[in-house]
């Protein structure tokens, strides 16, 4: 293997490696008899022992020793029928720390093969924080119950007194059931917030799987064809590695362009920009998304309009590549996607259609949802957030995105940029 080549693998490895000991989750591997085979940074703090201490050894050591008999039925189980799913649903998990400390967790199983062999990731997270919080809003709860049943009485007692009395006691109950409704407010919006956690764990653990994979498979096969003298075929899986890797950079950015998003903290930069500006910044996203392009595919770039325009060169570049990548990764081999920039008196019309797969009626109404797939694009690798980004990002901008789109008969995208912003 050449000097080239070597550093370009080792470079893609240091990579891979940093995404595993540097998440902020805990994180075990193991083979299909249970054995820890690596043990990243984070589980370390979880649980107290380094990495050295528990590597070869089985995964109860990780769980109290009450679990040990039943866990081991239900993970023989799971490597018999081995799917990504959670652990202990309508459970409480615990863990145990080296020290023998307890607590509570929600775990997350993933599995892939290698060189024949199932190998299983489980991703940990310690609740101890929402446990204690969930403890409170009961005990509040409780309390509320028992209040308003006391009030209730004292309410059934006082009916004969003076109307002085009757009227605090409504008060009371008035504040009673404000208390109530932001209480039941703040339940609702934490089982929103478990349920995006435990959303994002599922589609990070499934679509981390196939690039995962991607590049164990070549990087096994480039240590084959070094030794046959296969420089053709080395070129090939190395390929195959940088794609994995930068579809595993694509779905990072997505996770970290949602969590800015949501935190309020992406700021728009608009600046003045001539037509040729615009229409160049477009022809570049396109250039470089052509090494993307399906077997016979081809996109055409047609433009029109001048005058200036007001916008953020970033969040448009970010808008444009997602429009233009889901159009060749819904689309076929041979097919034509055809991308059209106007500009006029009132702003930017771009238009991005292809002849793909298309998106049913039913899916069209919640397709700006995060975490949201087409029924139909289940198989196709994604995220679900991408175009709830560009629609966030337009929304800077004073922006709207429009779809028109019938199974198998292709989408067309239309966004608008208005030009006085």
């Amino acid at each position: 293997m050449s000097f080239d080549l070597h550093q370009a693998m080792t470079k893609h490895i240091q990579q891979f490696e940093a995404l595993f000991n540097y998440a902020t989750i805990g994180m075990v591997v193991t083979d299909k008899d249970g054995m820890i085979l690596n043990f990243n940074s984070y589980a370390e703090t979880q649980f107290g022992y380094t990495k050295n201490e528990v590597v070869g050894k089985s995964v109860e050591i990780l769980m109290p020793v009450k679990f040990h008999h039943s866990h081991t039925h239900l993970r023989e189980n799971f490597y018999d029928h081995p799917r990504p799913r959670k652990m202990g649903e309508g459970r409480d998990l615990h863990a145990q720390r080296k020290d023998g400390s307890e607590f509570p967790v929600e775990i997350s199983l993933s599995n892939y093969l290698f060189e024949g062999e199932l190998f299983v990731i489980a991703f940990i997270i310690d609740i101890t924080v929402r446990k204690k919080s969930e403890a409170i809003v009961l005990e509040q709860r409780n309390e509320l119950e028992r209040v308003a049943v006391e009030i209730k009485k004292l309410n059934a007692e006082l009916e004969h007194k003076v109307d002085y009395r009757t009227r605090m006691l409504r008060e009371t109950l008035t504040e009673l059931e404000k208390s109530k409704k932001e209480l039941n407010e703040a339940l609702e919006k934490e089982k929103e917030l478990n349920e995006l956690k435990s959303r994002f764990v599922t589609t990070a653990s499934h679509e981390f799987r196939t690039p995962l994979s991607t590049i164990l498979s070549s990087s096994f096969l480039l240590e084959k064809y070094n030794e046959m003298n296969e420089p053709a075929k080395r070129a090939r899986h190395i390929e195959r590695i940088k794609s994995a890797v930068a579809d595993m950079k694509s779905i990072l950015e997505d996770f970290l362009s949602l969590g800015k998003l949501e935190e309020g903290i992406v700021k728009v930069n608009l600046q003045e920009c001539s037509a040729g500006e615009v229409f160049g910044e477009i022809d570049a996203v396109v250039a470089d998304l052509k090494l993307m392009q399906k077997h016979g595919q081809q996109l055409n770039f047609t433009y029109n309009g001048n005058g200036i325009l007001y916008f953020d060169k970033h969040l448009f570049r970010h808008i444009v590549a997602n429009l233009v990548q889901n159009a060749i990764k819904f689309s076929p081999e041979n097919g034509t996607i055809l991308i059209n920039a106007e500009i006029s008196g009132t702003g930017l019309l771009l238009t991005v259609k292809d002849n793909g797969i298309g998106i049913s009626e039913e899916d069209q109404g919640h397709l700006f949802e995060r975490f949201f797939r087409a029924k139909n694009a289940l198989n196709i690798q994604g995220t679900g957030l991408g175009l709830h980004i560009v629609m966030k990002y337009l929304e800077l901008m004073n922006g709207s995105i429009a779809l028109k789109s019938a199974l198998n008969e292709g989408s067309a995208f239309t966004v608008f940029i208005p030009k006085n912003n």
